[in-house]
């Protein structure tokens, strides 16, 4: 009889060794995209040094180059931190160690790599404006960085005045523009047009009879005020949609695939124009919103504040 117990009891922990092995393979596989992000975040750096070294040799065609592949591994990190969450949500293997590693992961691709690639293609390469350009690049990485660490203590630590949530309501909107929307939206704009700012030449036009003239030291001006900003946005009380909504559950699957075809293709054929329409109008969705409520304001309960994944730290008394 004890024979018999022993051999019935072999495969059932033979089964659960399995189960274990295969359950430490699935929580693996977010931490590998997350390690796809610090690689592409990591490129990217070194892809805008190699540009700025090749500008200093005065070799445009190289440099050219190098800070479209910096802007490109941009875009990559974002399509692996999306796809890390996502897939460890699915198959129920979030961790702390993971939370803590895709942190430190946006920090490096979603707020050094476009603060130094903002810097060594845009407006840092500009005697004139050098001084400017390494606070707010350096602006835009501390932001950056205070949107994480916001977005990580409020999760873990919802208010206690806010309402239980409702389990069947899914948490539609973000406080702060995500870091990662900053990043991109500097990265299509480099993409779209990777020749470095400082080797433009002066653009001229006629305003009635008028002529203007817009040298290199306006568009790095413009990017300035572009990357401060984005650095004003992530830490500002704007909401943005987090399209947690947008899935197989809400649409039907034909129509996702659908558009999702439509989209791959855009990018694939029209990567410069689509992408910097996407990332446009994701950042700006933002302020345009908060200017709707203010010109037509609704009552808002209760109801509406449990759908936000962010709130205020210090609600009105």
């Amino acid at each position: 009889m004890a024979e018999d117990k022993d051999q019935a009891s072999e495969p059932r922990n033979r089964n659960g060794r399995a189960e274990h092995k295969l359950r430490k393979a699935v929580y693996l596989v977010p931490s590998l995209l997350t390690t796809g992000n610090i690689f592409c975040g990591f490129y990217s750096v070194t892809e805008s040094l190699a540009g700025a070294q090749s500008l200093s040799l005065h070799d445009l065609a190289n440099a050219t180059s190098h800070f479209d592949r910096a802007a490109i591994n941009i875009g990559f990190a974002y399509l692996f931190d999306g796809l890390d969450g996502r897939i460890a949500r699915m198959t129920n293997a979030t961790s702390e160690f993971g939370v803590e590693l895709d942190s430190i992961a946006d920090v490096l691709s979603f707020g050094i790599g476009p603060a130094v690639l903002a810097f060594t293609w845009g407006y840092g390469m500009m005697p004139q404006l050098h001084k400017v350009a390494w606070a707010v690049s350096f602006l835009f990485l501390i932001c950056g960085a205070l949107r994480l660490a916001r977005f990580n203590v409020q999760a873990r630590q919802p208010h206690p005045r806010m309402p239980s949530k409702n389990p069947k309501i899914e948490k539609k909107a973000f406080v702060g523009m995500p870091i990662p929307a900053g990043a991109v939206l500097i990265a299509a704009i480099v993409h779209f047009t990777p020749e470095p700012l400082s080797s433009r030449t002066d653009l001229s036009f006629f305003l009635g009879p008028q002529q203007i003239n817009l040298d290199s030291s306006f568009f790095g001006g413009a990017l300035i005020a572009l990357v401060a900003a984005l650095a004003c946005m992530m830490v500002s009380t704007i909401r943005y949609s987090s399209f947690k909504g947008v899935g197989a559950r809400r649409y039907h699957p034909r129509v996702l695939f659908l558009a999702l075809t439509v989209l791959v293709l855009a990018i694939w054929f029209y990567s410069r124009w689509t992408l910097l329409l996407l990332a446009v109008t994701y950042a700006s969705h933002g302020p345009i919103s908060k200017l709707w409520s203010l010109v037509k304001p609704r009552k808002r309960g209760i109801a509406d504040q449990s759908n936000l994944e962010l709130d205020n730290p210090h609600p009105r008394q």
